[in-house]
């Protein structure tokens, strides 16, 4: 049973171990700045936009680079959060793409 596990190399696991440090470490330094800095105004601005580019740099490419069915559900999915709360736009736009997979296919 353990001769099917693969062996991981010592490079493998640093890459690993230095990726977990890095991200321990942003968000360690990320809490500690944020205590120490006011947050207001422009800055407040960018920080709110974060979770949008972070979503966009995400599902932008998967939407055009995918079939029809996906770049459709994407164009659903923009014209719906131009109206509706971010939640209920995603749901939205899981059923356009099971259902354009089904006409399209």
């Amino acid at each position: 049973m353990l001769s099917d596990i693969p062996a991981l190399d010592p490079v493998t696991l640093a890459a690993i171990a230095a990726m977990a440090a890095a991200t321990y470490a942003t968000r360690v330094f990320g809490y500690w700045i944020v205590r120490r800095v006011t947050v207001g105004g422009r800055l407040a601005a960018a920080l709110e936009a974060v979770p949008g580019a972070i979503l966009t740099a995400i599902v932008a490419p998967m939407a055009l680079a995918t079939g029809p069915a996906e770049s459709g559900a994407a164009l659903v999915t923009v014209l719906l959060a131009l109206r509706l709360p971010l939640i209920l736009a995603v749901a939205g736009g899981c059923l356009a793409v099971v259902g354009l997979r089904l006409l399209l296919t």
